[in-house]
Order: C-alpha cells, then structure tokens, then sequence
C-alpha cells in the first residue's frame, strides 16, 4: 500500500444505510459500510486501487429528512473530515408528509440543504462533493404528487451541484433509462428502496461520475 489516503464519506437516508449495522461477522466485513452502493463501490475501489490507503464511512440513517441530516451535520460528516462527501437525500422530505405529517417542503428542504453545503465547505475548502438527484418510481408508495416533488427536489439539488462544484448524479435519468431493459420492480422493490439490481445501477454510475473526483 501507498502513503496515499482518501476518505470517502457516504451520508443519506436509508437507501445509503441498507442496514448497515445489520451486517458482518459474516467473513466479509465491511466495516458497517452495509451491502447495497456505498459498500459495493467500497469493494470495487478497494479491488481496483490497492494503492491508495482507503477509507470508507457510512452514515446513513433510515428514515432521516434533510432537517435530521442537519441536525447531526458535525458529528457525522464535518468531523469525520472527508475528502469526498456523497449526498443522497431527500425523498423522505416528501414521504413523511403523507406517512406522518410532517414533511419538510420544497423552499425549507433546498435553504437547509445549501446551508449544509455552505457549512461544508466553509469547514473543509478542499472537499470534493457528488451530489445524487433524489428519485421515485410509481409503486403506490407515493401518490402521483408526490412523485413530482421528489422530481422537484431533484431540480434543486442539480441546481446546488452546479453551484457548489459538486458532481450531480441523475438517479432518476438513470432509473428511467434502465426501464428500457427491464421493470420498474426490477430495479427498486417499492418505488423508493434499490434492489440488489438497483444499487449496482447506481454503483456503476457512482464510479463513473466520481472518477475525476478519485486519488
């Protein structure tokens, strides 16, 4: 191994968490990196760059809004000082309005989510950031307009990106495009949750939009 080292930071909602302290003991440990894209890009960096001195943190939470997300910011991203921070979050902002009333709107979700960044780089200048639209399909999870807020929220996060310098990666285009070889529950079992095909969808394109981000 190399004297290089990197720190990749995964942070989100449960679609980054997939049970990440649920897994190990196993033989194949990946330090609570848990098995959907965070640990599967974990494996294939680690595979392909043994010389770089890798190190890989998940802290996603299931269920978690942009305002829990905030809530924990320091603790669980600015001290973990990351050289690359990749953000998922967002459809819970609208899930939890229709589940428990208590959503987080469009405008609020897009002010504290810049405020994050804001807070990010004003703590760490030189981080490098990729920034995942959040996506939906029609399952019946959500109602029709739900799915065209989370469309919406997506716009604001690839406004952010392109202001922030950030890498944008359009989950959506791409769940979409991956209908043309096969069904909607071939790629995510509820309209929210990748399955196993999903999250190696989003792997592929994780690496390839955060390669000119990479050591």
């Amino acid at each position: 191994m190399s004297d290089k080292n990197f720190t990749i930071l995964f942070q989100g909602d449960s679609v980054t968490d997939c049970g990440r302290l649920l897994t190990g003991d196993t033989g194949f440990s990946n330090n609570g990196l848990g098995p959907g894209y965070p640990g599967m890009i974990a494996a294939r960096l680690l595979c392909d760059r043994p010389d770089v001195e890798w190190n890989f943190i998940n802290r996603g939470i299931g269920g978690n809004r942009i305002v829990d997300l905030y809530a924990r910011w320091k603790i669980d991203a600015l001290n973990l000082k990351p050289d690359l921070l990749s953000l998922l979050i967002g459809v819970n902002d609208t899930l939890h309005r229709y589940q428990h009333n208590n959503g987080v709107e469009v405008e609020r979700a897009e002010r504290i989510y810049r405020e994050i960044l804001t807070w990010t780089k004003q703590v760490l200048p030189e981080i490098r950031l990729i920034l995942l639209e959040p996506f939906t399909f029609d399952m019946g999870t959500l109602p029709k307009e739900g799915i065209r807020e989370v469309a919406e929220r997506g716009k604001f996060v690839k406004k952010l990106a392109k202001e922030f310098n950030a890498v944008y990666l359009p989950c959506q285009s791409i769940l979409n495009d991956a209908l043309k070889r096969a069904p909607m529950n071939h790629w995510l079992a509820d309209g929210i949750h990748p399955t196993p095909a999903g999250h190696q969808l989003f792997t592929d394109a994780w690496l390839k939009a955060a390669k000119p981000l990479l050591p």
